[in-house]
């Protein structure tokens, strides 16, 4: 059986069918089929045409997600209307998402949820609105610092854990910046604190929200 169907599998090749063309008529494992083929060599001609197929395979794919992408961002912003319309009386789901919109990253690159501030009552506050109103567990949730070497003191990583109640394993290297010559030192800043939420579907929700 397996003879026979070896050679219907190079009998396929040599007529210029790909791989995935011959798995589909023959019940044998891709290993299989490769290692049955691999000394059979295609023409140039058979191979100019398997590369415009796994082209045109791979755009009609790309199209596929990104309708699919598109349809559920659809969804996810018409549930999102829904939602708000029975939030917004709630003065801190208010507060949160003015400041979102305000302070937060609003680029679809990449669509990932990140609030920046350096006042810790603010962080403190978004910290309960994305737990609260965005459903997001403490432990999906990255922290980022970022200082001047001016302001840049031991500790910063710890005294900004515990103000959000966040492990240290959750934070991201510190990002020191050079002090410029006319920088003066504050000692009431302690840097800017970035939250961050890699959660397409949140980030579009929130879009929704505005």
């Amino acid at each position: 059986m397996k003879f026979e169907e070896k050679i219907k599998a190079v009998q396929l090749r040599k007529q210029g069918k790909s791989y995935s063309e011959i798995l589909k008529k023959i019940l044998v494992s891709k290993s299989t089929v490769s290692l049955w083929l691999r000394d059979i060599e295609l023409t140039r001609k058979q191979k100019e045409i398997l590369f415009k197929g796994r082209q045109k395979s791979r755009y009609a794919g790309a199209k596929a997600r990104q309708k699919k992408r598109i349809e559920k961002t659809k969804y996810i912003i018409e549930e999102a209307k829904k939602e708000i319309k029975r939030n917004y009386k709630n003065p801190l789901f208010l507060s949160g998402l003015m400041l979102y919109w305000a302070e937060g990253d609003k680029s679809d690159i990449g669509e990932a949820v990140k609030f920046s501030n350096s006042d810790p009552f603010l962080i403190k506050l978004m910290m309960k609105w994305f737990k609260i109103f965005c459903k997001v567990p403490k432990d999906k949730i990255r922290i980022a610092l970022h200082i001047h070497t001016l302001h840049c003191r031991p500790q910063i990583e710890r005294y900004w854990a515990k103000i959000i109640n966040i492990p240290l394993k959750q934070f991201h290297k510190t990002q020191i910046k050079p002090t410029s010559l006319r920088q003066r030192r504050n000692p009431l800043y302690d840097g800017t604190c970035v939250i961050r939420i890699n959660n397409k579907n949140l980030f579009r929700k929130i879009k929704g929200w505005k």
